[in-house]
């Protein structure tokens, strides 16, 4: 139970920090070539998508990867919604912050699947 935990954790931080740093970039690159404001939210959900399958390879392991995945997914959602709603200043939940948990969920799923798949891991 502890290492599920631990597991859980270690994959939330990671995509928690991907996604932070991602979106950083990504502002420097919309200053730096006058981006258009529309493709912020676009952008973001990729990069969370993409921080959390990226979390999910490298840090779920063992058995249950599918609702390990869901949860840490979900989890790693919430945890960037409060950091960046922090950074602004303002917290602002919508239908739409309701759909990114499921989303994060789903990605956080088929990512944990893959982790636990993969072969030479323990």
């Amino acid at each position: 139970m502890r290492a599920n935990i631990v597991q859980i954790l270690k994959a939330t931080l990671a995509a928690v920090i991907f996604s932070l740093a991602c979106v950083l970039a990504f502002s420097l690159v919309m200053q730096l070539f006058s981006l258009s404001a529309s493709a912020v939210k676009p952008v973001n959900q990729v990069i969370k998508i993409l921080a959390i399958a990226a979390g999910g390879v490298l840090f779920i392991r063992g058995s249950g990867g599918l609702v390990k995945g869901a949860v840490y997914g979900a989890l790693s959602v919430i945890v960037t919604f409060l950091l960046f709603s922090a950074i602004a200043g303002a917290i602002s939940i919508s239908a739409l912050f309701f759909a990114e948990i499921f989303i994060g969920a789903a990605a956080g799923a088929v990512s944990g699947v893959i982790g636990v798949n993969i072969r030479g891991r323990e």
